[in-house]
């Protein structure tokens, strides 16, 4: 991993001397997590208080955990993080879903305005919930989760609050990654797997938008998600959809 960046390069650059110190006690404690002798369960459930407590921002904080098709969250800081999670989880779309399945770093600015994800924004616009932040946590090759950041008010999350949030989000998925090689279970390894399978579609089909619309891999991802969302099929049957398109005959696309 990195070295973490100056603090500001972290947060903006009013933030009062005694939050930096706070910020580098927090990450201090986060890498002094006993990663082999706790269980993954309180390994996460300390890396998102601990996320709330530093992230600028956060208000609520929740870890997205695939299994297999579906996502759970395995640690939140409150009960607005885990109706919203639910929420997504139900409909099977939402941003902490296509972090967590893709990699992606996902943010909505603004609920009240956002069209990307227009159901989910809604509801936490309702709920009080007016910017979020969703990031991938990845165990190269793979993506086996996600940190999700919920806050009360717009555009919360800035520069330096998406890249603690990536530092966060890295420890997560090294304690999943430490969990799955002292496990003798293979239920663990099968959804490392899975995750693998489907970032690699999600990938592919990237690249295969990027050439035919001649765009960046952001604006190609954006393009996925807003066909996932009109269509209500999931991220990752569209991009399976699409790789498979790319591969059929001229006269059957």
């Amino acid at each position: 991993m990195s070295s973490t960046p100056a603090p500001r390069d972290r947060h903006r650059d009013d933030r009062p001397a005694d939050k930096d110190l706070e910020l580098q006690q927090a990450l201090l404690r986060l890498g002094r997590l006993d990663l082999a002798g706790l269980p993954l369960g309180e390994v996460l459930a300390q890396v998102a208080a601990l996320a709330k407590a530093s992230i600028p921002g956060a208000d609520e904080v929740s870890v997205t955990l695939l299994d297999g098709d579906h996502a759970r969250s395995v640690a939140f800081t409150g009960a607005l993080a885990i109706e919203l999670d639910e929420r997504q989880y139900d409909r099977g779309f939402g941003p902490c879903m296509d972090a967590a399945v893709s990699g992606a770093t996902i943010t909505i600015p603004d609920t009240a305005a956002d069209e990307s994800y227009a159901d989910f924004s809604a509801v936490a616009a309702r709920a009080g919930i007016r910017s979020s932040l969703s990031v991938g946590m990845p165990v190269p090759p793979r993506v086996v989760g996600g940190l999700n950041l919920y806050a009360a008010a717009p555009a919360a999350f800035d520069q330096g609050s998406v890249a603690l949030a990536r530092a966060f989000a890295d420890y997560s998925a090294v304690a999943l990654l430490n969990a799955a090689l002292i496990s003798s279970s293979t239920a663990l390894a099968a959804q490392l797997q899975q995750a693998m399978a489907s970032r690699a579609t999600i990938e592919q089909a990237k690249g295969i938008i990027m050439g035919r619309l001649h765009c960046d891999p952001d604006t190609a991802f954006a393009h996925l998600v807003r066909r996932s969302q009109h269509s209500n099929i999931k991220l990752t049957r569209i991009a399976a959809d699409v790789v498979a398109d790319a591969g059929a005959p001229p006269t059957d696309r």
